[in-house]
């Protein structure tokens, strides 16, 4: 028998919110307080979070969208570990100015490591203590989806600036810059893919490489008026620019001014070239069988981020709305309520719900049938189900009818049920 996805099994602690709520935006951010109200992650401490199912679920899709994306450029996934020698970092000259956003510690015998935000020093010392790569290895891809940790000051905005957070990381290698460029062109070109597949509009500015460094860097945004990044744009032609670039107060193609509007970083690339190979001793030998310094890129898009930003972008101020590629059920069913006309029309929700999982289309029933039909759609609309299908009245018609409900584009529909399956097959 097949495990069927019932709410009255989820483990969905919720909060209560008053029809009075008004958002507490001085104290964090809309994503923030729907995603603790709706169950989709809970505080753990300050800058920490736990995601319970539902959230998870989601960042399980969006790692899927990923990996088959990294898969058709050629990346192979590793997992690399959480702790760093810190003597690395020392080897690249970044322990330094690093420091004060490091969480660090030492081990039983002396030995001091980080709970790395980033793995080139982690990555390139793999690929030193290999030997010298051959060749026809390269370019190489390796990355990784993981847990990343920076002691913030002050942790905000829920997992916007927090202190532990799920990044995935690309590192590249290659043997020259020409080849290294090439490469980062690719990698850009899919994480293009990557955020047109979740759909949300996005924008990519050249940037300061910082402390990771490199000769070239882009950063990629999301504009949302929680950002605490400015990006200047023309409206008019549609022209923008970063906070890296100098500073105008007009556009340089139709001389109309620069309007400044709140972004959120959710992606940055680097070329690399050779700052850790170099002091790691990371090589690969060439063709006249010598050995020559690899030239890298580092890669890397923030899921924690995309998610909560994603919401607080598309979200009202007390229903979560998804992605519809990343919304953790796409289908809710809602079955009649125990006792009422139309409860001999239960069975309808289950086939309903078979036929949706046979199509590989991801649903959920709310089986809480001692509870009313509304309360249980209210609940549904709060957790972000883009489609709910309600078995109700209808159902006894002449001709049996069930409502579906496209909660995103605010429409209703009453259809029979094979009409149903094929409405949202073919949407989904």
């Amino acid at each position: 028998m097949k495990w069927i996805n019932r709410v009255s099994k989820l483990f969905q602690p919720t909060n209560v919110v008053p029809k009075s709520y008004l958002p507490k935006i001085d104290v964090s951010s809309k994503s923030h307080q729907l995603m603790i109200n709706t169950g989709i992650i809970s505080n753990s401490s300050t800058g920490m979070f736990t995601f319970l199912p539902l959230g998870l679920k989601a960042l399980e899709k969006l790692t899927k969208i990923i990996d088959e994306e990294m898969m058709l450029i050629g990346g192979q996934k590793i997992y690399l570990p959480a702790l760093t020698s810190a003597s690395l970092w020392r080897r690249t000259s970044r322990m330094v100015e690093s420091q004060p956003e490091l969480f660090m510690i030492m081990d039983r015998h002396g030995k001091e490591y980080l709970l790395s935000p980033t793995f080139e020093e982690s990555i390139t010392n793999v690929i030193s203590s290999l030997g010298s790569l051959k060749r026809n290895k390269l370019p190489l891809k390796l990355y990784q989806i993981s847990r990343k940790w920076r002691d913030e000051i002050k942790p905000r905005l829920g997992l916007l600036r927090s202190r532990e957070f799920i990044m995935k990381d690309l590192y590249t290698f290659d043997s020259n810059l020409e080849n290294a460029t090439n490469t980062y062109n690719i990698v850009k070109s899919a994480y293009e893919t990557i955020l047109n597949r979740i759909g949300i509009p996005h924008l990519k500015i050249f940037a300061d490489p910082g402390t990771i460094g490199g000769s070239i860097s882009h950063e990629y945004h999301y504009l949302s008026n929680i950002g605490e990044d400015i990006i200047k744009l023309c409206k008019n032609c549609n022209y923008y620019e970063g906070r890296f670039k100098e500073s105008k107060s007009y556009c340089p193609s139709c001389q109309q001014s620069l309007d400044k509007i709140n972004s959120v970083e959710i992606g940055h690339t680097f070329l690399l070239g050779t700052k850790y190979s170099e002091p790691l001793q990371a090589t690969f030998i060439d063709n006249n069988n010598k050995r020559q310094f690899l030239v890298m890129g580092s890669f890397g898009l923030g899921l924690s981020r995309i998610l909560a930003t994603a919401i607080e972008i598309l979200s009202t101020d007390l229903e979560i709305r998804w992605p519809l590629k990343l919304a953790p059920y796409t289908v809710c069913i809602i079955p009649p309520k125990e006792g009422s006309k139309e409860e001999s029309a239960s069975s309808v929700a289950y086939d309903l719900y078979f036929e949706l999982q046979n199509s590989n289309i991801d649903v959920i029933i709310d089986d809480r049938i001692k509870e009313t039909i509304g309360k249980r759609f209210i609940e549904a609309r709060k957790s972000g189900y883009p489609f709910v299908v309600v078995v109700g009245k209808n159902s006894l018609n002449s001709v049996p009818l069930i409502e579906v409900h496209d909660i995103y584009n605010s429409s209703q529909f009453k259809l029979e049920l094979n009409e149903v399956l094929q409405y949202l097959k073919n949407i989904l």
